[in-house]
């Protein structure tokens, strides 16, 4: 019996840009495939184990909990099935970079029969999550150009700029509020209208008002239509499809999507007839984002709105979240935040607001923050539904159309790639201490918090800006500490992964 490619063959292969040897690789793998293991070998939890996990140990909202008990169990490649989802779920940085380079050119993140339900059933165009193949390459390269170039992300500064000067006001509003008039409860609410007013405000080309002391009514619903429609899309597609008469689930998603949809459309609407209205006058048209969206004659109407409101989804929480887990840890942490403190101070002396070339000099800033992104992904497990290939893991096989659960969550915690792995230690990725004995060169795949290749984050530059700016500004103006709730906070999967109860901090004014 021949023996199957090693794992190391395939990292040749691909190191060296040899095309040729990588496909007479894949070739000897398919002729082999027969002696190889497939889907049925790998090792896995029954459903009835699954249930107690999820409903008995109290799982079902800590399922990135649950990547490291069931790798600790079955390695770092097992099956799991529930309901009509059937996962090879890998916990490897290996094992993730042998998916990534075997995914063909338009990889699928996830089957999402719901969305695509939903589109159909209000005859929308399908937009990222849903179209396939060249319609989604096609659209993906419209959207990129002003959201991946450093250049052109530089453009937004001055809009984030005034909405952090706005959260600054808004914390300010609330210390005066309380009893102590230093606290402020809920952080990850409030930063929750920041990041959503942040991304708006590029992405609609106008402000909503999320900060204000009486958010607008048709900003508040759309909000909770964010909120509804990212909480119902992960109970509805465990349900089969003939209980949507019966069980409330399906109705409610659908209500939520048209409110996010139907607020999403009125926003670029005006725009829009602004755009129309400058042309007529022979005016020339000036706007950020999704001005050019509307002027590139790239992808179509229809597939503007659903494209734009895709893009709100993924920029409201990859903020908000971040940040609320960065000041948690901070606050908590006095030693960590002098340093970063004294970092923004000598780079943006008198409270200068931060540019883009500022950024350069902060090693640290940068360092929390791809901390606090290792300790809590947004997203703690990604999805690759691979249509196209064959795949080789290791010694197995999978067919076409298998779905993989690439495990972000065990990976960013495994202690053989990141010493300490529960530890908040910013200093773990400066290059000038990472070799500090304990320290190690982590695997690339074992820290991918915005995805990698074409199927990676597009709104990243974006989101990382606005991380930036804010943590600067708060910096400069509070010492941030524990409030009232002194016990840890743990997290809880919500989709994504979310402070399972309120962070309560105390903003002290820095002299």
């Amino acid at each position: 019996m021949s023996p199957a490619p090693s794992p190391r063959l395939f990292a040749l292969c691909r190191r060296g840009g040899s095309v040729g040897l990588w496909t007479r690789t894949l070739v000897q793998a398919r002729t082999e495939a027969a002696k190889l293991k497939t889907i049925d070998d790998l090792p896995g939890p029954t459903l009835s184990r699954t249930l107690f996990w999820l409903f008995v140990k109290g799982y079902a909202d800590k399922s990135h909990l649950l990547q490291c008990v069931q790798k600790s169990l079955y390695g770092p490649i097992w099956r799991s099935k529930f309901g009509p989802l059937d996962l090879v779920n890998v916990a490897s940085p290996d094992l993730i970079a042998q998916v990534i380079h075997q995914e063909g050119r338009y990889p699928v993140r996830a089957e999402l029969p719901h969305w695509k339900e939903y589109r159909d059933l209000r005859g929308q165009a399908y937009g990222l999550h849903v179209d396939k193949g060249q319609e989604w390459y096609r659209i993906r390269s419209a959207l990129n150009p002003k959201m991946l170039k450093l250049q052109e992300v530089s453009a937004y500064a001055p809009i984030i700029h005034q909405v952090v000067e706005d959260l600054l006001q808004r914390i300010e509003f609330l210390r005066s509020c309380s009893p102590d008039r230093a606290s402020v409860l809920d952080v990850t609410a409030e930063l929750y209208k920041f990041g959503f007013e942040g991304i708006s405000s590029i992405l609609f080309e106008t402000r909503l008002g999320c900060l204000q002391e009486n958010i607008p009514q048709d900003t508040a619903r759309f909000i909770a239509a964010v909120n509804d429609m990212l909480t119902l899309s992960e109970i509805v597609v465990i349900f089969p499809r003939w209980t949507y008469r019966i069980l409330p689930f399906w109705k409610r998603f659908v209500q939520a999507w048209d409110d996010l949809y139907d607020t999403a459309q009125r926003l670029i609407d005006i725009r829009l007839a602004d755009i129309q209205t400058q042309t007529a006058r022979g005016e020339l048209t000036e706007g950020l984002y999704l001005t050019h969206l509307l002027s590139c004659k790239k992808i179509t109407q229809s597939e503007i709105y659903i494209s734009v409101t895709e893009l709100l989804l993924g920029g409201v929480d990859t903020t908000s979240n971040t940040l609320s887990w960065a000041l948690y840890h901070l606050a908590r942490d006095p030693r960590a935040q002098d340093r970063l403190y004294n970092e923004v101070n000598a780079v943006c002396a008198n409270r200068r607001k931060p540019g883009m070339d500022d950024l350069k000099g902060m090693p640290y800033l940068k360092a929390v923050i791809k901390e606090i992104l290792r300790l809590y992904p947004v997203v703690p497990g990604n999805g690759r539904f691979i249509a196209e290939n064959e795949v080789i893991l290791d010694n197995y096989w999978f067919p076409k159309k298998t779905q993989f659960h690439l495990c972000h969550y065990a990976v960013s915690r495994d202690q053989t790639q990141f010493p300490c792995p529960d530890a908040f230690m910013p200093e773990r990725w400066l290059r000038t201490e990472r070799v500090t004995p304990g320290f190690f060169q982590h695997h690339p795949y074992s820290f991918i918090p915005f995805g990698v290749g074409v199927r990676g984050c597009v709104g990243k530059r974006v989101a990382e800006m606005e991380m930036y700016f804010a943590l600067c500004r708060l910096m400069q103006h509070y010492e941030v500490r524990p409030g009232d709730n002194r016990a840890p906070i743990q997290a809880k999967t919500r989709t994504l992964l979310i402070p399972a109860k309120p962070i309560n901090l105390l903003f002290l004014h820095r002299a």
